[in-house]
């Protein structure tokens, strides 16, 4: 039997798509007004598609956040942030919320893991972690179910 070529769902409707991708806009944007660091952002990104297994987002926001000066070994690193020394204490605070709401089929986002994000971030960064984490599930969702192409270029 032969497989049937996926749909790509941003051409399909690519007004659902432009959507998301004005959604994504204004989260980049909030995650500026609240005050997070623009590495830390695409360390949540990439952490996101880690945990998805998305490697067209993978691929897309590590070269993202090598171009912004992001250190290849935090990178590298990245899946077992718990266990170094190389991330701050509010990049571990979004990291953990970023996971645990990503993992939400795993028990949904426990109250240890949002408690322990608002100590040490304030309610807008909480709220733009939250927002950020929610649209690149979103993105590796489309990207995983319309299985974009991932090559070695």
């Amino acid at each position: 039997m032969t497989e049937k070529q996926r749909v790509n769902m941003g051409k399909q409707h690519p007004a659902n798509y432009k959507a998301l991708l004005a959604l994504s806009t204004a989260v980049t944007e909030t995650t500026t007004a609240a005050g997070l660091d623009p590495l830390l952002v695409e360390l949540v990104k990439i952490r996101t598609s880690q945990i998805n297994g998305c490697a067209f987002c993978l691929k897309m926001h590590t070269r993202d956040a090598l171009k912004k000066g992001e250190d290849p070994d935090r990178i590298a690193v990245l899946p077992a942030w718990e266990e170094t020394g190389y991330f701050s204490e509010t990049d571990r605070a979004a990291l953990r919320l970023a996971e645990s709401i990503t993992r939400v089929p795993e028990g949904h986002v426990s109250d240890e893991d949002y408690n322990a994000a608002a100590a040490v971030l304030s309610a807008d960064q909480v709220s733009a972690v939250a927002w950020l984490a929610t649209v690149m599930n979103a993105f590796n969702r489309v990207a995983t179910t319309s299985r974009y192409p991932v090559n070695g270029n």
